[in-house]
């Protein structure tokens, strides 16, 4: 399935069911194995692979970072997914999914918004003015009402010119700075390749849904380590986020990160009260790449058949 074909099937709909769905399999029969973290001959330009089974499909997904692609006119971040037949072994279908990507990733947000985030959530601050912003503030507006995005970001023309492209997906976005955007979000959600907190701990007020989408990998951080004392956490699979998620840099006792499945089946409690913050670590499964991957070959079977 081409890029083409599958950027024309994918939506906000599709992704938000297939992440909830791969969440919940997380923590029944699904087996998530250790991602492999790699780079092109320049070390710069980064690759990851992942790869899990569960019951009835497995598969895995290469997804690929290049920051220099911009300046020939493509997109930083690729990805591809392969699902495997699971009578003889053979690759069945090979999808390319850049855009897919996209969609994926902002719809595990989304679902953890969903569950975590207080229903009057209005408010959203998102760090980061990149392409993948883009698609959180738009999943999350679906499930929130959102009146205000307040973007965060260190090149302000940059950040400007984001707020216009969510202006122009009708959402009412305006530039801010670091600590005014915290003072008042009801969410916040930072995209971004940083390797230190984006905020102080402090700065983030009782009740406030706090989602940390760009640490994928050793080394990156993007949420304070204090933060983590003053909040709930979860992730979509603790094993995952404290090796290459944000949580890689929280000191306490595992048993304090929930997988989100486990809110989502009703095993775990999710937020507690109007007042807690709640802290929802992104570090990006393979599972949501199959389920979306599955998904799209269902609706491309479908439209073959009409």
């Amino acid at each position: 399935m081409s890029e083409e074909e599958s950027a024309a099937l994918v939506s906000h709909e599709m992704a938000f069911d297939a992440a909830r769905e791969a969440l919940v399999a997380v923590v029944e029969d699904a087996v998530l194995f250790p991602a492999v973290l790699a780079h092109g001959s320049a070390a710069t330009n980064r690759f990851s692979i992942k790869s899990a089974s569960t019951g009835t499909f497995a598969g895995l997904k290469v997804g690929s970072f290049w920051p220099g692609n911009p300046d020939i006119g493509l997109p930083r971040h690729n990805s591809v997914i392969l699902l495997f037949d699971q009578g003889v072994g053979r690759v069945e279908w090979v999808i390319e999914a850049g855009k897919v990507n996209a969609y994926r990733t902002a719809a595990a947000d989304a679902v953890a918004a969903d569950a975590l985030a207080r229903k009057d959530a209005a408010v959203l601050a998102i760090f980061g003015a990149g392409n993948q912003a883009l698609f959180e503030c738009l999943a999350i507006a679906r499930i929130r009402p959102i009146r205000q995005v307040l973007v965060v970001a260190r090149d302000s023309a940059r950040g400007e010119a984001f707020a216009e492209a969510l202006r122009a997906q009708g959402l009412n976005a305006a530039l801010c700075g670091a600590q005014d955007a915290c003072a008042q979000a009801d969410i916040v959600v930072t995209a971004t390749p940083s390797r230190e907190p984006l905020f102080a701990a402090e700065w983030i007020r009782p009740g406030t849904h706090v989602a940390s989408m760009g640490s994928d990998a050793a080394g990156k951080q993007e949420l304070p380590p204090a933060l983590f004392d003053r909040a709930a956490l979860f992730c979509d699979h603790p094993a995952q986020a404290v090796v290459m998620g944000d949580l890689q840099h929280f000191t306490g006792a595992p048993s304090r990160i929930v997988a989100l499945g486990d809110v989502l089946l009703g095993r775990a409690e999710g937020r507690t009260s109007p007042d807690q913050i709640t802290v929802f670590d992104s570090s990006g499964i393979a599972l949501q790449d199959l389920t979306i991957a599955r998904s799209l070959v269902a609706a491309k079977e479908q439209q073959t058949a009409a």
